[in-house]
């Protein structure tokens, strides 16, 4: 892929990126321009409260020792490998399969990755898995960068057997206003700046965040469409103070 180093989301893309046609290319070349620097930013600007939200997700999943799991938009592996540890823990470890949209993410996965997971270039919307051949489906932040969320839960449940569950880590908006407002300055001033000076960015990448948590669909949509698809039993786990939520499914048996 040719390297990226103009402007990909300015300030009239960013009204609204989700309307964009073409965002998924967009958020592909985006990624593979902040790939090298994507890791240390994560760290710095959530000060490491991003993973215990990963830790989570993979609590809440219920995981089987020979669970077999997919964790689409893996990024550089954060979750990919949780899952992974926590599947070795249990004994009768099954492979856990990293999927992204972004070639350039899996290179720094590969290395953090000692055992237990493996990686793949694929669209969360065309999944390289044939059909009931996992028992979980995750995807960390990733969802709002996907070009239909509703095309990739159908996807989700296609590759799901019957009691597998999926399990959504998404940024969201605090229901409290005060901490709404410390938030939003946060978010939109004070990172969206900092991390894009860490990253040496000019493709847009830290204003694109922060926009298009602030358009994205609200929870309840978010339910919605994962109950539309078919699952069922869809519960949502808000942390730290509903910076970011944690929705879970099942497939019914």
């Amino acid at each position: 892929m040719q390297k990226v180093d103009g402007e990909i989301w300015d300030r009239e893309r960013l009204r609204d990126p989700h309307k964009e046609a073409d965002k998924q290319r967009r958020v592909r070349d985006m990624f593979a321009a902040i790939a090298p620097s994507y890791d240390l930013n994560n760290r710095l600007w959530s000060l490491g409260i991003d993973q215990s939200w990963r830790r989570k997700a993979v609590k809440l999943s219920q995981l089987k020792g020979d669970d077999r799991v997919v964790d689409v938009a893996c990024g550089t592996g954060d979750l990919t490998i949780l899952y992974a540890d926590a599947v070795a823990r249990l004994g009768k470890p099954a492979p856990v399969i990293g999927v992204d949209y972004t070639h350039e993410m899996l290179p720094p996965a590969v290395k953090k990755t000692a055992s237990g997971a493996v990686y793949a270039s694929g669209d969360a919307q065309r999944l390289p898995m044939s059909d009931a051949s996992a028992d979980v489906v995750s995807i960390a932040f990733g969802i709002r960068n996907v070009g239909d969320s509703r095309t990739a839960y159908d996807e989700f449940f296609r590759v799901l057997r019957p009691g597998g569950r999926v399990v959504v880590l998404e940024f969201s908006k605090p229901t409290n206003r005060l901490i709404r407002t410390g938030y939003d300055f946060y978010f939109n001033h004070v990172l969206t700046r900092l991390a894009s000076l860490v990253a040496r960015d000019k493709t847009g990448a830290y204003r694109y965040l922060a926009s298009s948590v602030e358009t994205f669909k609200p929870r309840h949509v978010m339910q919605q469409e994962l109950e539309d698809a078919g699952f069922v039993d869809v519960k949502q786990t808000p942390v730290t103070f509903g910076v970011a939520v944690i929705y879970v499914g099942t497939k019914p048996a």
